[in-house]
């Protein structure tokens, strides 16, 4: 059952659309992230839902209902924001039982309830301690339990982890997965940080100038590009054009293998790094760089012809900067992407 309805929601700026005509449906228990480069829109859409920004034009519906005209505190919605705004005069307990009040929850209930949402978030006795003594996870862990206090019926969260160092992130991301899906919560998250929305979401949507260039699940979207727009925000660098005919394509890099039933003529072509492999015959290539990463070691490849290549292996008998190798092409890490839309 979808919970959330975005109708051709448009935000304008003047003669600039920061949204434009966005449709977007979120069903109950599902956890949506939106990507997107600084700019693209994705934070203003986060605010058109919660009711701090007027829409210019479209509807949001939250169960149905339209939402013109019911104001914030009315919505049933959560609000996490990335500097976690928390009240600093304030101790953890009362920080999170601001949320009941906002509820309107009686204060008797207040004790039992903030306990049992700071050990939900793994913050256990933590009532009275001082928001200044929290480390940067646990204040994230605060307003967590602060947002979820009111028991929204969404939760949205504008860049949760952003200040966060990256094993801290990735850490925390697998648990909030985990505490959503005991919770059933829905939840629509925004991030410029693809690894945490893969890891987190069951859809991603990817926007590019206020308009959505592509919605999927984050397999569907790894492996599938819509456009080369959102191939290279993935951080796929290995697109060139090509002539593709049957199984095959002509590029700077020479023939490459395509899957089979690729459209064919001309088109842009992306070879995931995975689909570079190291040969004894192929692609003659110069190592310029290598990069330990955990894994496998990602390389940076000078061919004698056409752009540079990245491409992967693993750790032992990796190259060195320098040698010489050669590569041939996986015709299952290789995309024939849609042309770009205007």
């Amino acid at each position: 059952m979808t919970l959330l309805q975005l109708e051709g929601v448009s935000v304008r700026f003047g003669e600039r659309a920061v949204v434009d005509a966005v449709d977007l449906a979120v069903a109950e228990h599902e956890v949506v992230c939106v990507l997107g480069p600084s700019g693209s829109g994705k934070s203003t859409l986060l605010r058109v839902v919660a009711g701090l920004q007027q829409v210019s034009g479209g509807r949001v519906l939250l169960g149905g209902a339209d939402q013109a005209g019911v104001p914030v505190h009315r919505r049933g919605v959560g609000l996490m924001f990335q500097d976690h705004q928390l009240f600093p005069h304030r101790d953890v307990g009362a920080n999170v039982s601001f949320g009941l009040r906002m509820r309107g929850a009686g204060r008797a209930s207040y004790a039992a309830e903030v306990a049992q949402l700071l050990d939900l978030v793994g913050l256990p006795g933590a009532q009275g301690r001082a928001v200044a003594s929290l480390s940067g996870g646990e204040q994230q862990r605060v307003a967590l339990a602060r947002a979820l206090a009111p028991s929204p019926r969404l939760l949205m969260l504008d860049e949760p982890l952003g200040q966060l160092d990256r094993g801290l992130r990735e850490r925390l991301v697998v648990e909030l997965r985990g505490l959503f899906s005991r919770l059933g919560t829905t939840v629509l998250a925004v991030t410029h940080d693809q690894g945490e929305a893969f890891a987190l979401a069951d859809r991603v949507v990817v926007m590019r100038d206020g308009r959505i260039a592509q919605a999927g699940t984050p397999l569907e979207v790894w492996q599938r590009p819509a456009s080369e727009f959102v191939a290279r925000f993935l951080g796929f660098e290995n697109v060139v054009p090509a002539v593709v005919s049957g199984t095959g394509a002509a590029t700077a890099w020479g023939k490459v293998p395509v899957p089979a039933g690729s459209p064919e003529g001309e088109q842009r072509l992306l070879i995931r790094p995975a689909g570079v492999a190291l040969s004894a015959a192929g692609l003659r290539c110069e190592v310029v760089s290598r990069t330990f990463r955990g894994t496998h070691v990602a390389l940076l490849l000078r061919p004698e012809a056409g752009p540079v290549l990245e491409a992967e292996c693993g750790l032992a008998g990796a190259p060195a900067v320098g040698d010489r190798v050669a590569v041939t092409f996986t015709p299952a890490e290789v995309v024939v992407l849609p042309p770009e839309t205007p």
